[in-house]
């Protein structure tokens, strides 16, 4: 949803390094420039299978088995993000401390960026196809299998294309979006464990003009519909620097502190 104005970047072998960009890097990694693609005109869903535990970051991405992408009828009325059938237990002070937090792409470099245009959020650089990973224990809150942007609307609701979010044990909702695939057997109310896959890096959704990346925003969890919040909340760069760095670090207190300010929630309010 916008260009990278700092990075960092995932190394799974630990050794970083800091580039000129900022962008955190390993001493064997292999830049690549993928094109940009065409914008699509048709309306895509993808799903994949995916591993039912969480797995360690590997060296390189895994293939993971795909199905085709197909192309359903353009539906009369927007796709609405499928919601869980029960809620996400209570945060407690005991479930906080015992939180474990990772970066959300796994097995690829990948270059986030450290503002992000009209609403906080970061647009996470990666090639298309590497794991995005749930960031927290939790349970899938809301998943959007079919991509209905159209560049000529750009819809604010339609912008994120294939998308999953997660409210960690914690409290906090994580949302991902802009992705190639969707893991067969994620859905609402799945309970996930920190660093298990659920779907891959792509360019859906707004992302059809831009590289392949993974946007990723923190908010507190909303009503369904409430997109504009789901997007992102809070500044999450400090946090993905933190767990990149294999640091502990909370957004627990922040998104309490943010919610409290905004108010009545009456509506998006920028970038709609």
């Amino acid at each position: 949803m916008a260009f990278l104005s700092a990075a960092l970047v995932v190394a799974g072998s630990g050794l970083i390094a800091l580039t000129a960009t900022g962008a955190f890097d390993r001493s064997d990694s292999k830049k690549t420039t993928e094109p940009v693609p065409a914008p699509a005109t048709s309306v895509r869903t993808k799903t994949v299978a995916v591993p039912t535990t969480p797995t360690a970051v590997p060296s390189e991405p895994a293939a993971v088995p795909t199905t085709a992408p197909s192309a359903p009828a353009t539906p009369a009325q927007p796709a609405t993000p499928q919601r869980p059938s029960r809620s996400v237990a209570p945060t407690t002070a005991a479930a906080v401390r015992a939180t474990r937090y990772v970066f959300p792409i796994g097995g690829c470099r990948a270059d986030a960026s450290q503002s992000h245009h009209d609403y906080p959020a970061s647009d996470i650089f990666a090639d298309k196809g590497c794991k995005f990973v749930s960031p927290v224990d939790g349970r899938v809150d809301e998943v959007t299998r079919v991509d209905t942007w159209n560049k000529k609307t750009n819809v604010g609701r339609d912008r994120g294309g294939l998308s999953i979010s997660v409210v960690g044990v914690d409290g906090v909702r994580y949302y991902g979006s802009h992705l190639s695939a969707i893991g067969a057997g994620i859905k609402p109310g799945l309970v996930v464990k920190a660093g298990q896959p659920l779907g891959l890096t792509g360019n859906t959704g707004s992302a059809q003009v831009t590289p392949p990346h993974l946007h990723f925003g923190i908010s507190w969890p909303t009503a369904p519909g409430h997109w504009w919040i789901r997007r992102g909340a809070v500044a999450p760069q400090s946090f993905l620097n933190a767990w990149h760095e294999g640091r502990q670090l909370s957004p627990v207190a922040l998104v309490g502190k943010v919610r409290r300010a905004y108010g009545v929630d009456r509506g998006c309010r920028d970038y709609c």
